[in-house]
């Protein structure tokens, strides 16, 4: 990407890689926040994905109700 502008994002640099690279449309670049762009083009280090022991203690700790909330 080319470098930003006053230090701020780099706009025409995330534009042509999230419509072009990413094929979204304008209406879909302009609704993501800048950090969920970076996640869409695999630029965060993002951490290991859940494991199933972890859904198991979320499930436990907040089961499905019926639609009650609690």
């Amino acid at each position: 990407m080319s470098s930003p502008v006053s230090g701020g994002l780099d706009w025409r640099g995330l534009m042509r890689a999230g419509i072009g690279g990413l094929g979204l449309s304008p209406a879909e670049f302009w609704a993501l926040t800048p950090a969920e762009l970076l996640v869409r083009l695999g630029l965060t280090g993002g951490g290991a994905p859940m494991a199933r022991a972890r859904l198991e203690e979320l499930a436990a700790a907040f089961p499905d109700g019926g639609g009650e909330i609690r």
